[in-house]
């Protein structure tokens, strides 16, 4: 009963981690390069692990969000650097998200308009009317659906062959592969996840005797999330790949959701894929926004709380209001949705230095000596980030600079 009170900042960032980018991102890999970037899914689940564990231990012990504490720490400056590569990569987030909507209400006949607009009411309405424990159970509820993905590549019978072969390829000096493998890791290890689940756990009122169970909470989120994405890529490579459809367009959520519908059929191809489209962008869009908010609160010091009324905390709702509109405004403006969307994650993939070098400075410096990151495991995460960081920006300068984008 305690860990279901504690539970839930690691659940919501983890399923929103697995957002609408991230999904087409893995379809695209699996239809690209079938199962071998299977591998880098699986090597990223304790990865994610290690650098949202930081976060917690920084929330709870402090009782600060991220931003206030670089600015406590290296000053007001570093804190606007900081918060400005989150508003970047909330804003990318932000427009993915929407596209995916759109995407799916495209393939059931509904302007792009329409769901842009549903969306943005759906959201404020519940932020405005609600509380933090309110906003995390619908985020919670609607991330579940991304289960359906697990329920689509079940049905679409991966040949245990084929799956084997992928984990034991990895073509390194391949640009187009190198690409990707730095979408997927902006796609996995996101800026805003950092802030978003540092403040909720804060603005949840957890503290230090929650550690042990908001550390488990993470890192089951961590296990789903990847499960997630890799029910994606299996579904679209064994479907698309194994059959050699190499050469179908995936440049619309429609075209993603059509080509998998002539293997899987009408109810995995559209209505599943729907709803784990739709459930992952709305989760994803609530954390999106709702960590820009936090985040410039955080550095101009306005009040940022869900317990706070609109009355009370004014700008909060402001800021949230205007980042869900902006990211609906550019969907409707008819760019091409998938390109995008792998564009946002290696732009995550190169924020990553600075995300995850505050993230571990904050954890060595912030933190009392109880629960400070000290001795081998000081040096397992500063290889992880280190590496993590290092693979992410080559991968990404790699695949531009040899034409793969």
């Amino acid at each position: 009963m305690m860990w279901l009170a504690v539970a839930g900042p690691g659940l919501v960032v983890m399923l929103a981690d697995t957002d609408a980018g991230s999904l087409i991102t893995s379809a695209q890999s699996g239809a690209t390069w079938g199962y071998t970037l299977l591998s880098a899914q699986l090597i990223l689940i304790p990865i994610v692990f290690i650098v949202q564990e930081l976060t917690v231990r920084l929330g709870i012990v402090t009782g600060k969000g991220h931003g206030e504490l670089i600015r406590e720490r290296f000053g007001i400056g570093w804190a606007w650097l900081s918060v400005s590569t989150l508003v970047i990569a909330c804003a990318g987030a932000i427009v993915t998200e929407m596209s995916g909507i759109a995407g799916v209400g495209a393939m059931w006949g509904i302007p792009a308009w329409v769901s842009a607009f549903v969306v943005v009411a759906f959201l404020v309405i519940m932020v405005v009317t609600g509380s933090y424990r309110r906003v995390e159970r619908v985020a919670i509820a609607l991330g579940l659906f991304e289960v359906a993905f697990l329920v689509t590549m079940v049905m679409a019978d991966p040949r245990p062959a084929q799956v084997a072969g992928g984990l034991a390829t990895v073509p390194v000096t391949n640009s187009g592969y190198l690409f990707l493998v730095a979408a997927n890791i902006g796609a996995v290890i996101m800026p805003w996840m950092v802030f978003y689940q540092q403040s909720a756990v804060v603005d949840k009122g957890l503290g230090p005797e929650h550690l042990r169970l908001a550390r488990w909470d993470t890192a089951i989120g961590a296990l789903i999330t990847q499960l997630v994405m890799i029910g994606m890529l299996v579904t679209v490579a064994a479907t698309l790949w194994a059959h050699h459809d190499h050469g179908v367009s995936l440049q619309t959520v429609r075209e993603i959701s059509d080509a998998i519908t002539r293997y899987l059929g009408p109810f995995a191809g559209r209505v599943l894929f729907s709803l784990g489209i739709v459930g992952a962008a709305l989760i994803a869009a609530i954390v999106a926004s709702l960590t820009a908010a936090w985040g410039i609160g955080e550095v101009t010091g306005y009040k940022r709380s869900l317990e706070h009324k609109p009355s009370e905390a004014p700008w909060f709702y402001v800021v949230f209001t205007v980042v869900v509109i902006v990211g609906a405004l550019v969907v409707i403006s008819g760019i091409n949705l998938v390109q995008l969307n792998l564009y946002v994650q290696v732009m995550n993939a190169l924020l990553l230095p600075i995300v995850l070098t505050f993230l571990y400075l904050l954890a060595r410096k912030a933190l009392p000596d109880r629960y400070r990151l000290a001795g081998r495991y000081r040096w397992v995460v500063l290889t992880v980030i280190a590496v993590t960081a290092s693979f992410g920006v080559y991968a990404a300068i790699s695949g531009i600079v040899g034409g793969a984008v």
